[in-house]
């Protein structure tokens, strides 16, 4: 039997503070969203300014993030490199670049997702916020 590791929520208040930190010195409005392995929602924020959009978006690329085991801008690359028929994937939402899991020992525990601003500085957001965890 395996050991696994999961979130607890001071690592999730630490990785929200540092997402909002790195947001708020670029001074970009966002929402960001943090889940367990399976993709549900352990928090969300929205900053004052973030588009309400946003407030759907950053947790379904945290969603995808999780269950899919990878940062969506791989599915983003897929998506505009051709293939539109992956748009069609069941309960696959957030296809966009902003979605990046959490891994600890090379299982992923947790996904970040960010919206609100370019999806390059959402994944900067999301990336901010797990290095505050030392993985």
């Amino acid at each position: 039997m395996k050991t696994k590791h999961y979130l607890e929520l001071d690592d999730v208040k630490k990785i929200a503070a540092a997402a909002e930190a790195e947001a708020l010195k670029n001074q970009w409005a966002v929402s960001i969203a943090i889940t367990d392995d399976a993709g549900h929602l352990l928090w969300f924020q929205r900053l004052d300014g973030a588009p309400a959009i946003s407030s759907h978006i950053a947790p379904a690329k945290a969603h995808t993030a999780a269950v899919g085991r990878r940062e969506t801008k791989g599915y983003e690359d897929v998506i505009n490199g051709g293939r539109t028929a992956f748009l069609t994937a069941p309960l696959v939402k957030g296809m966009l670049e902003g979605g990046v899991p959490i891994v600890k020992d090379g299982a992923v525990i947790g996904a970040v997702g960010v919206s609100g601003v370019k999806s390059n500085e959402d994944a900067q957001i999301a990336k901010a916020g797990i290095a505050a965890l030392g993985l």
